[in-house]
């Protein structure tokens, strides 16, 4: 699981939420209650506007259902990215959408932030009188551990009485590609149209994508990839084995460093800047999240600088949650098979 940003020493969101935020209304206006398996492949146009809605999250035992589609949709930043590409579109969101200078985070992806609610931008944030206010019929997010990304924990109780829950694994044993089906399952349930043109086009250029990458990973074998977060104090090297987009390329020949001992449920070792070269690479895939260092901030750390790979500059920005549409995941896709084809061994 990624880290939360609102702390980098806590890490991967694993930490209890903070301070219980007060809910001052009702309960009503859920647009319907428990759920069903959505079993379908994903073809096939969007839902009806009208007539009784259904769809099994990863979470729940049952489906979700209600009466109609729901409208009043609040999502996870990163889920609402993707939503948007399919053509549905959110009232509003928790989660990293806007930096410091007011603009777009990098998870909003290509979602027009002006016209969203932000109930939350950091981590443990959520309005719950806001998010009561709009009226929801549904709330979405991911899911990493058999938890709800970013709902806090103190306040997750009130904010799940208000509208149902769905989401979408993204951690364990789920891969990028079950990630994008589902997702593309949900978005149909909501009403896009998977027989679109656009919705065609980006799974064809995804699945291009993959074998370009499967290619150029035989073509160029050995090169070693690490997957790097930095902080003030710690180096983070992510295991390949908990997250769908590194287990994904891993099926596609890629080869990563495999951290001797993970903390925190498993996604990765924490390093002391000290030891920061512990493990040599040739390529480093650098967590491009805000609120993580980056290149120009990394060169004060003198065994960053020391890495093989960035002596070779060889540093690849790794999209760390991933915005789970095929659009957005076939620009990922392209830029690792990129790193890899140029990569020289150096480690």
């Amino acid at each position: 699981m990624p880290k939360s940003r609102s702390s980098l020493l806590t890490r991967r969101g694993l930490v209890a939420a903070g301070g219980a935020l007060g809910l001052v209304a009702a309960l009503t206006a859920c647009g319907g209650s428990d759920s069903a398996k959505d079993g379908s492949d994903g073809k096939g146009t969007g839902a009806a506007a009208s007539g009784p809605w259904s769809f099994k999250d990863d979470l729940g035992k049952e489906p979700l259902t209600a009466k109609s589609t729901p409208k009043n949709i609040v999502a996870f930043t990163g889920t609402a990215a993707a939503l948007y590409d399919y053509g549905v579109t959110v009232k509003g969101v928790f989660g990293p959408t806007r930096t410091a200078d007011g603009k777009p985070d990098v998870q909003a992806g290509s979602m027009d932030i002006s016209k969203v609610e932000i109930l939350g931008n950091v981590y443990d944030e959520f309005n719950v009188e806001k998010y009561a206010a709009l009226q929801p019929d549904l709330l979405v997010t991911n899911t990493w551990d058999g938890t709800y990304w970013y709902v806090p924990e103190a306040s997750k109780d009130k904010i799940l009485k208000l509208a149902p829950a769905a989401a979408i694994g993204v951690g364990g044993d789920v891969t990028m590609d079950k990630a994008l089906a589902r997702t593309a399952v949900l978005a149909k349930s909501l009403g896009a149209d998977l027989n679109a043109k656009k919705a065609v086009d980006t799974k064809a250029r995804f699945e291009a994508a993959s074998a370009k990458l499967r290619e150029a990973t035989k073509a160029n074998p050995g090169i070693k990839v690490l997957v790097g977060s930095g902080s003030a104090d710690l180096f983070y090297v992510s295991t390949p084995a908990t997250s769908a987009d590194l287990k994904y390329f891993q099926s596609l020949g890629v080869e990563f460093v495999t951290p001797e001992k993970t903390d925190e449920g498993g996604f990765f070792e924490s390093l002391s800047w000290e030891n920061a070269g512990k493990y040599k690479a040739d390529v480093v895939l650098l967590d491009n999240r805000t609120g993580t260092l980056q290149p120009e901030e990394l060169k004060a750390k003198p065994t960053w600088a020391e890495m093989p790979a960035v002596k070779a500059g060889q540093i690849t920005p790794r999209v760390t949650e991933p915005i789970y549409s095929y659009e957005k995941c076939a620009q990922i896709v392209e830029e690792l098979t990129k790193s890899i084809q140029s990569a020289k061994k150096v480690s």
